[in-house]
């Protein structure tokens, strides 16, 4: 498995530089750089951290399914996962509202 393609994948799927990341986690720019260009490995805590920050599981980090969703659809999902279940009805009665209006 490619660890910094499928950092690089799911960071820049949510939106998020390589700096942010970093910042977001305690650790240096570069760390993240030398990651993504497997230059190196991160430890089992770094990577459960960086998986944190981008809001997926270490399941789904070390899925290999293809992703069949655009990019923009993945970023979407990412957010609704931090929502409370409270915020998802409201998103959701908010887009059946939209989808009605076509």
């Amino acid at each position: 498995m490619n660890y910094g393609q499928r950092i690089k994948y799911f960071r820049t799927t949510v939106g998020i530089s390589a700096n942010a990341l970093a910042k977001k986690i305690g650790l240096d720019p570069t760390t993240i750089y030398k990651i993504e260009a497997n230059d190196s490995k991160p430890s089992l805590g770094s990577l459960e951290s960086i998986c944190a920050a981008l809001g997926i599981s270490l399941a789904e980090f070390f899925t290999e399914e293809e992703q069949v969703l655009e990019p923009e659809v993945q970023r979407l999902l990412s957010t609704v996962k931090k929502l409370s279940l409270e915020q998802v009805d409201y998103l959701q009665k908010f887009l059946e509202s939209l989808s009605n209006d076509f």
